[in-house]
């Protein structure tokens, strides 16, 4: 802030909806970013940040914008998970998963499995022909096997694995206080402990590179064990699925992109990253401001309930030229998609292993002509988690 300006009320939009969030964010945030980096909006009690600047200082000084929400909906749902603590209590949790989710163990056993699984899942979507839709019956089987054995959950379905991360994830979302909502994510919540209980001793017997495995060893209490566990579920799945999806759908509505990608594969990973920040599948985080300060202009009081709109910083014209395209060749700078700081996503690795390297390339090689089927068209729809969800598509 220059010399002789003063701090700004934060401005009030009550203008938004949830539906209309829901529907289409995106000129909303537009709206938003130019009228002020903060709004406090009614519909969702809390202020949504929607500038670059200030999403990534929030991310830099947890001191002042803590994780450890008040009455989280993630708590709630899943529990008090490593992303609701502020360090040192989320360096411990953190420090428990070791090395599973590591590039190093990626490679050397993860991605053998990750390529087994989707010979599995794109095989069946083949076997279901043209028509078929690219998210329910091929990317979501294919992140939910994978997040099952990544997990340690030899006791439950890929299927189960979706249900409980919707359910959950949905809870998280829950904005409206949906009764209905609650009582499916506390059914998914139970059964989600019972799983883990079954689990860790007999991988306490019998180790394996799975996450409960690694768990089972060490003197982690049993309800950490549980929140996160359940926080890895809904991230775990939803994440790589969606942005799955939503790079395919991408690169099949600009072919002279998808053109230069089947031309040198290494692109793949660029389309990648290109797809996390243009759809961010994690659109916006919660944040609690632990005294009074001052946002970029905007005046916060202590206590403040920050929504940190992910999916609008990627967008910031102010650090992205033409945010609103999508454009693999566009000079690359560092989006926020996963994070920053201490709570940098820590599956990050996972998910660019199993979409970038693996996914990715074998779709557009399995299936010739792959292309968005004109008599059913695709939906995406989201705001706290976005994603593609209806993608029909064809191929010769």
């Amino acid at each position: 802030m220059s010399e002789g300006t003063f701090p700004r009320a934060v401005p009030d939009a009550a203008w938004v909806t949830i539906p209309d969030l829901h529907r289409d964010p995106f000129p909303i945030y537009q709206q938003m970013r130019r009228e002020a980096p903060v709004h406090w909006v009614p519909a969702v009690n809390r202020y949504m940040v929607t500038s670059y600047t200030a999403c990534h200082t929030i991310e830099q000084d947890a001191e002042t914008f803590s994780a450890d929400e008040t009455d989280s909906l993630m708590k709630r749902s899943m529990g008090h998970s490593m992303l609701r603590k502020d360090d040192p209590e989320h360096k411990v949790d953190r420090d428990s998963y070791g090395s599973t989710l590591r590039p190093g163990t990626i490679k050397k056993h993860w991605n053998a499995i990750f390529e087994a699984n989707n010979e599995k899942y794109l095989s069946e979507l083949q076997a279901k022909g043209p028509g078929a839709d690219f998210v329910w019956d091929y990317a979501a089987p294919y992140a939910a096997e994978n997040l099952r054995l990544i997990c340690g959950f030899h006791n439950a379905t890929q299927e189960d694995m979706q249900r409980w991360s919707q359910t959950m994830i949905d809870g998280t979302g829950n904005y409206a206080d949906d009764a209905e909502v609650w009582a499916k994510s506390a059914q998914s919540s139970a059964e989600v402990d019972a799983a883990i209980d079954e689990m860790l001793p007999l991988l306490a017997e019998n180790p394996d590179h799975s996450l409960l495995s690694g768990l089972a060893s060490m003197p982690i209490p049993l309800e950490a064990i549980r929140a996160n566990l359940k926080m890895t579920i809904g991230g775990g799945l939803n994440e790589p699925r969606d942005v799955l999806a939503t790079t395919v759908w991408a690169l099949l509505n600009h072919p002279e992109q998808l053109a230069s990608v089947e031309e040198d594969p290494r692109r793949y990973a660029v389309a990648f990253e290109e797809s996390v920040r243009w759809v961010a599948p994690i659109g916006m985080y919660p944040r609690e401001t632990t005294r009074d300060t001052v946002l970029e202009g905007v005046q916060l009081p202590r206590g403040a309930r920050l929504g940190v709109v992910i999916g609008a910083a990627n967008r910031d014209p102010d650090v992205f030229e033409d945010p609103e395209a999508f454009n693999i060749h566009r000079v690359k700078k560092p989006h926020l998609s996963f994070g920053g700081g201490a709570h940098f996503c820590a599956g990050t690795w996972v998910a660019r292993a199993q979409v970038a390297q693996v996914a990715l390339p074998s779709v557009f090689k399995r299936l010739p002509g792959l292309r968005l089927d004109p008599a059913d068209p695709a939906v995406d729809a989201g705001w706290v988690f976005r994603g593609m969800t209806k993608m029909p598509v064809r191929w010769n």
